[in-house]
């Protein structure tokens, strides 16, 4: 992946596709008008890659926002994933899904969660998924390497992509490597930290020399390590702000800074 210019950039997959760098979480959006709303006011944004789960229970929501949008499906880039309670029973969830999002097909399906019960039978059911073409890639979700080495030895299609939580004070740098070496393209979630370290005194010295805000930084340091990002929103104003990080570049001795800021922190359990 190219240092992305505009939010039409996309990355290549080891699939053949393309998927855009920058997309659109809608995790914990609360289901119905809100979800909708705030797929809206992405789509209206310019996003083009929506991100969801049959976990977060709001499928049907984006899949109504995009229906509505008037946008040609084969415009917009949709991820679901399946959770461990359809591990089982895969392609029936994943129907489930299809039938939640109102489409024929679904851009990137992952396995949500490396469960330890029935996971590498789930991911057999996202390969006959894959090669039916009702999924154009297939990958995972939250997978560590010793994850992907296990996943590995059972199976001769390499995941598409590995979507994890990635930010400055998660610094995943092995697993970055492993994956790139890999032809896995890693994936941002919980880029901002949820929000609880947008005040660091380094994030915001950074931010200020740019003009830019510190979410704008930390989105922007995650894409220049290639990583595909998808900050959540509901806010029509933070959608549009998160949109605005191709019109800078942070310097390597800027980068090297926020690299440092790594302490292994979660925002899932901060």
């Amino acid at each position: 992946m190219t240092q992305p210019k505009t939010i039409q950039d996309h990355a290549v997959l080891n699939a053949g596709t393309r998927i855009p760098v920058l997309g659109f979480g809608v995790y914990q959006i609360p289901r119905g008008h809100e979800t909708q709303q705030a797929v809206r006011f992405a789509l209206e944004a310019g996003y083009r890659h929506i991100d969801t789960a049959s976990f977060y229970g709001n499928e049907k929501d984006v899949g109504t926002a995009i229906r509505e949008s008037g946008i040609p499906r084969e415009q917009i880039y949709i991820t679901t994933k399946l959770w461990p309670t359809g591990f089982l029973r895969a392609e029936a969830a994943f129907e489930k899904s299809l039938r939640h999002l109102d489409v024929s097909y679904l851009d990137l399906y992952l396995i949500h969660v490396p469960a330890p019960v029935g996971r590498n039978r789930a991911w057999r059911a996202l390969e006959k998924i894959h090669a039916s073409g009702r999924a154009k890639a297939i990958g995972v979700s939250n997978y560590s390497i010793k994850h992907l080495e296990t996943l590995r030895q059972i199976s001769s299609v390499v995941p598409a992509v590995n979507q994890v939580e990635f930010s400055p004070f998660l610094y995943r740098k092995e697993l970055l490597e492993y994956c790139t070496d890999r032809g896995i393209q890693l994936e941002a979630y919980s880029p901002l930290t949820r929000g609880k370290r947008l005040d660091d005194t380094t994030v915001r010295k950074i931010a200020a020399t740019y003009g830019k805000t510190p979410a704008q930084v930390m989105i922007r340091w995650s894409l220049q390590h290639e990583v595909v990002v998808i900050p959540k929103s509901s806010k029509k104003e933070r959608i549009i702000e998160n949109a605005n990080v191709f019109d800078f570049t942070i310097s390597q001795a800027d980068m090297d800074t926020l690299d440092n800021l790594n302490e292994n922190y979660s925002s899932l359990f901060g």
